[in-house]
């Protein structure tokens, strides 16, 4: 499926999707970090008929129902043959220690051995995140490791 992104001039970008029926949703992520969920009317694809704006913690819980589960579980049963090793996804939490903060910051893979493999934010998978990926409350953190160092990542992620 194609995610559509328009630049938005002096607002943001507007991501969206079209659905089998013909409709887009998507959302606009605004320059000041606002989002808003969006859907357009059936008979007109550039017309909204519901824009919900959403708060970043609220933005990433719909993220992470609609987009999470499948990416955790799609990792799952690439290592299934793999024993030991798991995958988690872990919050961002609002004023947490990372909450606007690079990963690197979080120093994960040096202090626990695992490795974020993705972030979650907005509904969007950011693949194979960067060290100076700066991090969000909503985000949600998709990590490989063993369960026990992940117990460890979860906790670094949570109090610093």
């Amino acid at each position: 499926m194609n995610v559509d992104v328009t630049p938005l001039p002096g607002i943001g970008v507007r991501k969206e999707i079209e659905l089998r029926s013909g409709r887009r949703v998507g959302v606009i992520a605004h320059r000041d970090g606002k989002i808003d969920l969006i859907l357009s009317r059936a008979d007109d694809p550039d017309a909204c008929v519901a824009e919900l704006p959403l708060t970043v913690e609220e933005a990433g819980a719909l993220a992470n129902l609609l987009g999470a589960p499948q990416l955790v579980n799609q990792l799952k049963d690439e290592q299934a043959d793999l024993p030991g090793i798991t995958t988690r996804k872990m919050p961002i939490k609002l004023n947490g220690p990372f909450d606007g903060r690079p990963l690197g910051d979080t120093a994960l893979r040096t202090r626990t051995q695992v490795s974020v493999v993705a972030i979650m934010r907005a509904g969007q998978v950011i693949p194979s995140p960067t060290p100076d990926h700066v991090l969000a409350a909503g985000d949600i953190v998709i990590a490989v490791g063993t369960a026990e160092k992940l117990e460890q990542a979860a906790d670094i992620l949570a109090r610093g």
